[in-house]
């Protein structure tokens, strides 16, 4: 959501905090990953497995799909750069759409009787806000203790009273890196916003993926949302996760509150047994600012690397880097299907135009590039070789793969694989294919502007 993007470009120039970040080198990352490869090993709901018990679980999903190196080489990959683990016997449910978000996550603080831990980039004084509002505040009142992290920039045109209201009901509050340097604790920085959108119950329950707490997602792709008075719904994915991958969730959760030096939590189960809810592998994927720290990046690049069959990819501010770039376009030239859907429309004119920019040479490649016509798309998901999928918060622009917190479940089941390939079948039919012989007869007028707004790349 770039609604305080021209924001984010003041902060940049304010803090100039990242002024000399790079992304990391992922091919050197693959080279030590395949030189150090050790056997992979799996998380269960009671602890790790043997080798030869996560060597068997990895060989039976392999044999339900054709080859792929996304289960092992990318896998080691992805090992080698996060301590999260791969947790077996979680339950994944694929939740498009704002109303049906908001659905699960009000059942999922309605049921709650411990705790709920919630942490958003927006959260606005609005009918959707105000509603999850009373019902924290309802849940607080009945002795489930509520600790809720919003970002300061994402939710800056929030009324102070709306937080205010919050704390006097008991729930703890913390502002992720406030934008007023009275509220900084420590150093005072503002190009570095939390992005995450997770909501935890009790410690079983997760949600997580792109949808803020906003009004603009109140309407289903039936009915009407808002972009600057446009009638436009916005198309977003989230997912919901019981098993013990909830607990990485969760410690993700802690340690954002830790590190923001959050007030002292009340003693509650936030780590309780867990038991095993489905048949899905899922590793939880936290990216923090920092050379060694862009997991959710060498994850995407490894994936798209990696892959033999399909690339199938959703994203709404795709500004890719150099090497995202050369990854999909190897990947279209060794014959692998490569489709990418991006927004024909969105809330920053400027970065649909850098997005725009990258078109000819991946259409050169052989990447088919789409745009979602009659919605605001807003997902960051994708379904590699029909066993590999990601939903999350991560958008594929620099300040997600530099600048933000961010997170994505990474789920490695076929059956879900076909439930995201269904949903992007959807939102293949809801688009217009970029045809490359119309495409380079554009007039010089868009190239400028395509050209113009690169140079802001960085920034947006």
């Amino acid at each position: 959501m770039t609604i305080v993007r021209p924001f984010f470009l003041f902060a940049f120039i304010l803090s100039l905090s990242n002024g000399c970040a790079t992304l990391p080198n992922v091919s050197k990352t693959i080279d030590e990953a395949s030189a150090a490869r050790e056997p992979h090993q799996i998380v269960s709901s009671k602890g790790l497995l043997s080798p030869q018990k996560s060597k068997a679980i990895m060989e039976r999903l392999k044999q339900s799909v054709g080859p792929t190196d996304v289960l092992e080489r990318h896998t080691a990959v992805v090992e080698s750069v996060t301590e999260s683990p791969l947790t077996k016997g979680n339950k994944i449910t694929l939740i498009v759409d704002g109303p049906a978000a908001y659905a699960a996550m009000f059942t999922a603080i309605r049921n709650a009787k411990d705790h709920i831990n919630f942490e958003t980039y927006i959260i606005e004084d609005d009918e959707v806000g105000r509603k999850f509002a009373n019902l924290l505040l309802q849940k607080q009142a009945e002795g489930v203790q509520v600790n809720l992290i919003f970002d300061s920039v994402g939710s800056y045109s929030t009324p102070v009273a709306f937080f205010k209201r919050l704390r006097d009901g008991g729930i703890q509050v913390v502002e992720f890196n406030p934008v007023s340097p009275l509220k900084a604790r420590g150093h005072w920085i503002l190009a570095h916003p939390d992005h995450r959108k997770i909501l935890i119950a009790d410690g079983k329950v997760a949600l997580t993926g792109g949808i803020n707490i906003s009004s603009v997602y109140s309407s289903s792709l039936s009915g009407r949302g808002k972009l600057k008075g446009t009638p436009l719904p916005w198309r977003d994915t989230d997912v919901q996760i019981e098993g013990p991958a909830v607990a990485e969730f969760q410690k993700l959760f802690l340690d954002t509150w830790r590190k923001q030096k959050g007030p002292k939590l009340s003693e509650r189960s936030y780590f309780p047994d867990l038991k095993e809810a489905g048949n899905a592998l899922v590793r939880v994927v936290g990216s923090t600012p920092g050379q060694n720290n862009r997991i959710t990046f060498i994850v995407y690049v490894s994936a798209i690397t990696f892959a033999e069959h399909s690339v199938h990819l959703t994203n709404a501010y795709f500004i890719p880097d150099d090497q995202m770039l050369d990854a999909f376009r190897d990947a279209a030239r060794r014959g692998v299907d490569v489709k990418i859907i991006v927004p024909a429309k969105t809330d920053s004119e400027l970065a649909l135009q850098a997005q725009r920019y990258n078109y000819s040479e991946l259409l050169k490649a052989g990447v088919r590039i789409y745009e979602r016509r009659n919605a605001l798309l807003h997902a960051k998901t994708a379904v590699i070789d029909g066993v590999w999928s990601t939903v999350g918060s991560t958008n594929m622009d620099f300040w997600s793969l530099l600048s933000d917190d961010e997170v994505n479940a990474v789920i490695l089941n076929r059956e879900f694989a076909i439930e995201m390939e269904k949903t992007f079948a959807k939102d293949l039919a809801e688009s217009d294919q970029i045809q490359w012989k119309q495409w380079k007869r554009r007039s010089l007028f868009p190239r400028i502007g395509e050209c113009f707004a690169h140079l802001f790349s960085h920034w947006l």
